[in-house]
């Protein structure tokens, strides 16, 4: 594993769990109405938090971007997902609330299981499948779920909305992921006219402004530890789907590598959700603490 691309993607993921967290206080505060709505990234735009954490986003995307054009999506993508980790420590200065044995035990958890796969699994480049069928099965199955999602999301309103949501937008964020290591490919083999050429990079585009929707969406209905869990765990299994599935990124099969890396991914997940409810994330959505605002 190249020493390069765990600082990049560790510093990505430092830059995406401090932006989600800005985000997240500022979204809070929009109205209702947005729900769902292009509208509510042109309120949100007026608001220097979330302007901060959106440029602390898009440097992480950047990170991660550079990460994925000189390693394999299935190493990268458990990295990513210890920007959780970095949320946890923001929200435990701002709540002033000790780890305790649940923070911890996530911790291990989190950290612990992207050890295990990458060591167990050994992720390795190999030859990107040619077959368009499946690309489009993989990215269809990808966008066609997460779509359901916030459509489900979408009548649920309150209720199951935020977790739905962040599910779809980690959906659409890990295939963005995938296309945004095949645009780098094709940048490096032939330039912008390459690059401009294909219809991958307007996909990474399409697929970053709605994933942008849905989360703020999330972020706004909900506290973030009822969304951000969901997101993080989301992203890099289907990231790993695509690597695996269509790019040509190799893991050990043997059995005892192959249940090494489902303990790993099943840790990731578990130590994900245990740093998610930990009592240092923000706890009140907007319409618990600010009732006058929702009733306007």
């Amino acid at each position: 594993m190249s020493v390069l691309v765990l600082v990049l993607a560790v510093s990505a993921a430092f830059c995406l769990g401090i932006g989600f967290v800005l985000q997240q206080n500022a979204a809070r505060h929009a109205p209702l109405g947005d729900f769902l709505s292009p509208r509510l990234l042109l309120d949100l735009i007026r608001v220097p938090r979330w302007l901060a954490g959106i440029g602390l986003m898009i440097c992480g995307m950047a990170l991660g971007a550079v990460a994925l054009g000189r390693g394999e999506v299935t190493l990268v993508e458990p990295l990513l997902a210890t920007n959780l980790l970095f949320a946890l420590v923001l929200s435990r200065h701002q709540t002033r609330q000790p780890l305790g044995r649940q923070g911890w035990g996530g911790l291990l958890l989190l950290a612990g299981g992207v050890t295990a796969f990458i060591v167990a699994g050994q992720p390795r480049g190999g030859t990107a499948v040619t077959d368009p069928l499946r690309h489009w099965l993989i990215i269809g199955v990808m966008v066609g779920g997460a779509l359901a999602l916030a459509a489900l999301a979408k009548r649920s309103r309150l209720g199951a909305a935020p977790v739905l949501l962040s599910v779809a937008a980690g959906l659409l964020y890990g295939v963005q992921d995938a296309l945004t290591r095949v645009s780098g490919q094709r940048f490096a083999a032939g330039g912008w006219t390459s690059l401009l050429t294909a219809w991958q990079p307007y996909a990474v585009f399409a697929l970053g402004v709605t994933g942008l929707v849905l989360v703020q969406s999330a972020f706004e209905t909900a506290p973030l530890r009822m969304s951000l869990p969901a997101l993080t765990a989301a992203q890099p299994l289907a990231g790993i789907v695509c690597g695996v599935g269509f790019l040509g990124d190799r893991l050990r099969t043997d059995t005892g590598a192959l249940a090494w890396e489902a303990a790993g991914l099943a840790g990731v997940v578990a130590g994900v959700v245990l740093l998610g409810l930990h009592p240092a994330m923000p706890g009140a959505a907007a319409r618990e603490r600010d009732p006058l605002r929702s009733a306007g």
